[in-house]
């Protein structure tokens, strides 16, 4: 059976899954930015570019290691029992119930108190502002 936040129990992890969003974060850019290179190599690399090929390890290894602890930060953040949607932004989903019905409690990084739901279905888009209940 799926555990359900309230909006208390899910603000309470608000200041933990900020410290792995921002592990995240970083190593998702680190990530990006090293592929992009690695691509880049190893199209120079095609032409008369084997002087590369130390380098082309170098950030193979780099990347590996990034991906790691970008696993390693995720992994982390799902034992909290919430839902990554969006790294980049880090954005958050909280499965819970309103009314007897499925929702997600919405937040991103950044956002000081957790103030929007959404339909399983809406996503980003479908976020509702929570009225004072």
């Amino acid at each position: 059976m799926p555990h359900y936040f309230t909006r208390a129990e899910a603000e309470a992890l608000l200041p933990a899954i900020s410290v792995e969003l921002g592990k995240i974060q970083v190593h998702y850019r680190q990530a990006q930015g090293l592929e992009k290179d690695l691509e880049e190599m190893q199209v120079k690399s095609m032409g008369n570019g084997h002087h590369l090929q130390g380098k082309i390890l170098h950030v193979q290894e780099s990347l590996l290691e990034h991906v790691q602890a970008l696993q390693q930060a995720m992994e982390e953040l799902q034992t909290l029992g919430c839902e990554l949607k969006d790294p980049e932004i880090g954005l958050i989903d909280f499965l819970s119930l309103r009314n007897g019905e499925e929702v997600y409690l919405c937040w991103h990084l950044g956002e000081e108190h957790i103030d929007y739901w959404h339909t399983l279905e809406a996503g980003f888009a479908g976020r509702q502002p929570f009225e004072d209940e």
